[in-house]
């Protein structure tokens, strides 16, 4: 029997084009957890120690573990039947290495302070990205410049409006972060990423969207791995302000200050 949540998710929308090639081997399986696991096995996936990678039960975790080091000491994700740890697997089976790394980070910030209410920002950025990422790729050239500075100014008009045409020859957005995923389910206005941004050279838009992805997992996971985390690497985006994963993308929706919000003043 498939798991009811199958149901939910509109693989035609655009925002999950990132995850939709791995899915495509899960959602056609009469076992979706063995299915992702044979996948895991396929590609060679392992935590930052070494070990193979798995997706286990969430009674497969221990009491009182922490998720992040449970998953660096026995390179087992516990995997609910929901929603969010689905999308979650199919985000390791996408971007293995970001995963990887991500992993590593916390785990370490959690060997060294422990479990607590105060995360620091290392942990706290390494969680919204693992939570709420997208993947802002834009061409190292002037009109990639150019819309990174807008939405950087929070001028949402001139780079999603006066620069809709750089969307596919300057500019992509790959979503990363599996809650944002699983509140895209029920799309709505206010949906917000955390967004990092990647530069890239033209060679990259000569790649086909395989090898974009795989590009990407190596570059990142490489960043990540020289330069860490803090919640000050991220920009917001407006998910449905993508231009063409919208369709009413006209003057009065991007003119709702609610959502896309001028930049605070200092």
């Amino acid at each position: 029997m498939l798991p009811p949540f199958y149901a939910l998710i509109d693989w035609s929308r655009p925002w999950y084009g990132s995850i939709h090639a791995a899915a495509l081997n899960i959602i056609n399986a009469p076992d979706w957890r063995t299915a992702l696991n044979a996948q895991a096995v396929m590609k060679r996936l392992r935590n930052h120690r070494g070990l193979p990678l798995s997706f286990v039960p969430q009674e497969s975790l221990p009491a009182g573990a922490a998720y992040e080091a449970f998953i660096s000491a026995a390179a087992c994700v516990p995997t609910r039947e929901n929603l969010h740890d689905f999308f979650n697997a199919l985000v390791w089976l996408s971007f293995p290495l970001i995963k990887r790394q991500l992993n590593a980070l916390q785990a370490a910030q959690i060997a060294q302070a422990g479990v607590g209410k105060a995360r620091g920002a290392a942990r706290d950025g390494a969680t919204i990205f693992d939570e709420n990422a997208a993947l802002l790729v834009l061409r190292d050239a002037p009109p990639g410049r150019a819309l990174l500075d807008a939405l950087r100014s929070h001028r949402w008009c001139d780079a999603l409006v006066g620069q809709r045409a750089d969307f596919g020859s300057e500019a992509e957005v790959w979503l990363f972060g599996h809650a944002l995923m699983e509140k895209l389910v029920t799309p709505y206005k206010a949906i917000t990423a955390h967004t990092r941004v990647v530069l890239v050279d033209d060679a990259y838009f000569a790649l086909d969207q395989a090898h974009r992805r795989i590009w990407i997992d190596f570059q990142v996971a490489q960043e990540l791995a020289r330069q860490g985390l803090t919640t000050a690497d991220f920009t917001p985006l407006p998910v449905l302000g993508v231009p063409g994963w919208w369709p009413a993308q006209d003057a009065a929706f991007y003119a709702d200050a609610s959502v896309f919000r001028p930049k605070r003043r200092r």
